[in-house]
């Protein structure tokens, strides 16, 4: 087992990484838990019961209840909040009681923002069964809900008490959600880290089909703590966490045009807004030809999607930018994008919309 600590203004707990973790959520922090005495457990229809049922006997010798969502970015809405703190209120939930949330982004980001506001903040854990929400959502303390105008335009950062990533979970999830989840482990090598990549580039094959338990860990545990390191230095997101959306400002755009349905989800958007990304930092002089080249051969060898004209073109590319314009970065006539001087460095550059974008369906 590995523990790993996110350190900001506001709090500092640990990030545990193992196999075999579920059934010992009490003992892993004793002294922070030990005021509690209801739990509700926070979950999906998707998570199997027997990851419930362990998360249920940790917690044995307290009051338990659980709620079950439906599955899917849909569920991330007003709706599901009240409901949430309707259910809270109605077992006599206190500030000092606990709020687990077992499952994926939607979940943890839904059950996050439920914690923040109950009673001004309650005790909140987060145990992330995706691969993509164990290195990026669950870890930094945003929460949020959807609006029909866009992604996480509702939300808070609400840092939680302990986040638990235990590996057995990735066992018994679809293969579609592991080339998802490792979007966001790409993204920390593209963004800081060029050693990483150099380590992706001979292991992500290792990764993407589940070969080796040490290798995949390996990848979990270097994105903790590049994620860590930048909540670090900018826990609400005031200056260089802005890095971390690399890539999702069409990712969140395509999402949303797509309503948030199973024909594109969170990681497989985010594979094409990096490569959207590259593409305008390629435009933009800053990234160079040769390590544009580098990463689209890195997408060939291991069959990830790259092809973003598949989505954008001249017919709906206002469309994509009258979503744009509603993101939370998007200011006046400009937008902060996050783009690549090199494999390993980002950087902050607020640009015209027009002509950031434009030039991709020429």
């Amino acid at each position: 087992m590995k523990k790993i600590y996110v350190r900001v203004k506001s709090s500092k707990y640990p990030i545990y990484v193992g196999s075999n973790l579920l059934q010992k959520i009490q003992i892993l922090h004793k002294q922070k838990l030990s005021g509690v005495k209801n739990v509700i457990l926070i979950s999906t229809n998707k998570v199997p019961k027997k990851y419930k049922r362990m998360v249920k006997k940790s917690f044995a010798k307290k009051n338990f209840i659980s709620l079950d969502i439906k599955d899917g970015e849909k569920s991330k809405n007003i709706k599901n909040i009240i409901n949430i703190n309707n259910k809270l209120s109605k077992n006599n939930f206190s500030r000092d009681d606990l709020i687990v949330s077992l499952g994926g982004g939607v979940v943890g980001d839904l059950s996050g923002f439920a914690a923040s506001i109950f009673k001004r903040g309650i005790k909140f854990i987060q145990i992330p069964t995706t691969l993509l929400s164990q290195v990026d959502s669950s870890i930094g303390g945003k929460t949020g809900i959807n609006n029909k105008y866009g992604k996480n335009l509702i939300g808070t950062f609400f840092q939680p008490d302990l986040v638990i990533i235990d590996l057995e979970t990735l066992k018994t999830l679809p293969q579609r959600h592991i080339v998802a989840g490792f979007a966001e482990i790409l993204k920390y090598s593209l963004i800081m880290n060029s050693k990483f990549f150099s380590w992706l580039e001979k292991n992500t094959k290792s990764i993407l089909k589940r070969r080796d338990a040490n290798i995949i860990s390996k990848a979990i545990i270097e994105s903790c703590k590049c994620k860590a390191i930048i909540v670090k230095k900018d826990e609400k997101e005031k200056n260089i966490r802005a890095i971390l959306n690399f890539g999702h400002t069409f990712a969140h755009a395509l999402e949303t045009k797509f309503n948030y349905s199973s024909k594109i989800i969170h990681g497989e958007a985010v594979l094409i807004g990096m490569i959207v990304a590259c593409k305008i930092s390629l435009n933009k002089k800053f990234l160079s030809i040769q390590d544009f080249e580098r990463i689209i051969n890195f997408y060939k060898v291991n069959k990830l999607n790259y092809n973003y004209k598949t989505f954008i073109n001249k017919k709906n590319i206002k469309i994509f930018l009258k979503i744009i314009k509603n993101d939370k970065k998007f200011k006046g006539k400009k937008i902060n994008l996050i783009l690549l001087k090199k494999i390993g460095q980002s950087i902050i550059r607020s640009s015209d919309i027009n002509n950031s974008f434009m030039p991709l369906v020429k």
